[in-house]
């Protein structure tokens, strides 16, 4: 059996060592807070480990996950080559979305297999997200001598792991926050214009979050291209500025900056004298309110 040391036990610290140790594959080693109470707390959550509140008392592991926040995880390496307590040859991983393996380096100069692995899920609530967390991509990322452990890491933690390409952290964080956040983006704004529609809040939502709904399904199964319907995919630039006149100038600056893309998106269809009605009805144009 493997043995997991975890360094700040927060929502995704304590998420991931309770289904660590849930699996029956790992043995909880060290818990690390800043305060004992707090180490005893996430112990009690995780039903194993030993509660710390310094790295200097870590005892001997084959994992050590440092679930600090990003702007801590080069330090809290530093600090762990510096007291020498990870052996070398055994993991090291952090969970941050957008930071690489490389924030690890000092442990790695040090002999120590670093990687990073972020599942793509939301840790709003430990009980709940340690309930609800099977099937959650896990993307792996940093030394590949890591990886073998740390997939058989993902997969007994109900995760899929999957490998991302050499620098490639960056775009992944960003291509998630787009999928998520900008998802909800969108849905304000329409319910904004919706208003203006006079239409009331249960109405906006029923009818926005059917029609989206149905939108994403498409296309996931169909692709972008194939699932793009409406006005611009059509080629009706007098709808775009129908559209237009209507929407304040911020709401307007939006739409015709998605409206650009989505013409791009739609160009394989429509024939250059309407790619070119499309960019003029397009156009930013200042205008008062």
């Amino acid at each position: 059996m493997l043995t997991l040391n975890i360094i700040g036990a927060g929502r995704l610290g304590k998420t991931l060592a309770k289904l660590a140790q849930r699996s029956g594959q790992y043995r909880i080693g060290a818990v690390v807070c800043r305060s004992l109470p707090a180490a005893q707390q996430a112990c009690a959550f995780i039903g194993a480990g030993q509660p710390c509140a310094s790295v200097q008392a870590l005892p001997a592991a084959n994992l050590t996950l440092l679930a600090v926040p990003d702007g801590a995880i080069a330090s809290v390496a530093a600090e762990l080559a510096a007291s020498g307590t990870l052996a070398a040859g055994s993991v090291a991983f952090h969970a941050s979305g957008v930071g690489e393996a490389a924030l690890l380096a000092p442990l790695a100069a040090a002999g120590v297999h670093c990687a990073s692995l972020h599942p793509a899920f939301s840790f709003a609530e430990p009980a709940r997200a340690a309930q609800g967390f099977a099937g959650t991509r896990c993307a792996l990322e940093g030394d590949a001598a890591a990886f073998p452990v740390l997939r058989d890491f993902a997969h007994a933690i109900g995760g899929v792991p999957f490998d991302l390409a050499p620098g490639g952290k960056a775009a992944y964080h960003a291509a998630l926050s787009i999928a998520s956040n900008y998802l909800v983006t969108l849905h304000d704004l329409a319910a904004r214009v919706a208003a203006q529609a006079g239409m009331a809040d249960e109405v906006a939502a029923a009818v926005l979050g059917g029609l989206m709904r149905q939108t994403l399904e498409n296309t996931l199964a169909l692709g972008p291209q194939a699932a793009l319907t409406g006005p611009i995919a059509r080629g009706d630039a007098g709808t775009v500025a129908r559209h237009r006149a209507v929407l304040l100038t911020a709401d307007d600056a939006l739409y015709c900056a998605l409206g650009r893309a989505t013409a791009t998106l739609a160009a394989d269809r429509l024939d250059a004298v309407t790619q070119t009605m499309l960019a003029q009805a397009l156009q930013p144009v200042l205008r008062a309110e």
